[in-house]
């Protein structure tokens, strides 16, 4: 390992320490809770909608969520490691087949719905208790 390999662990390290990042992968729908600085304030604000790709590039890695807002579809870039997120919730666990759902970005409604995974749901149900 060279040593800017090495460093980049440190600092992942660093980043992780405080937070539980959970295990999540296209298809799941996720709960990222962000920090919003409005003037002096500061707030959390939620994001809720389908990971549609995720990018594991060391301390460059990020993930894109898609939701749909008024009838338009928005998707946010979130980097993985940043220290605007607070927390990321998983409440569904998506059944799918590929590493990049980009072709959501073409469906509506029914259609561009993801299946739950029943095996992986019932097995992180499991292991909470």
């Amino acid at each position: 390992m060279n040593i800017l390999e090495n460093f980049e662990k440190e600092q992942v390290s660093k980043l992780v320490e405080g937070k539980n990042l959970p295990d999540f992968k296209a298809g799941d729908t996720l709960k990222v809770h962000t920090k919003v600085k409005e003037g002096d304030r500061e707030r959390i604000q939620v994001y809720e909608g389908v990971c549609i790709a995720r990018k594991n590039d060391g301390l460059n890695s990020s993930f894109t969520v898609r939701k749909i807002s008024f009838g338009e579809g928005v998707e946010r870039v979130f980097a993985l490691y940043s220290p605007n997120i607070a927390k990321i919730e998983v409440s569904r666990i998506g059944k799918v087949r590929r590493a990049k759902l980009y072709f959501l970005r073409a469906l509506r409604g029914k259609s561009a719905r993801i299946a739950d995974d029943l095996n992986a749901t019932s097995k992180a149900a499991a292991s909470k208790e």
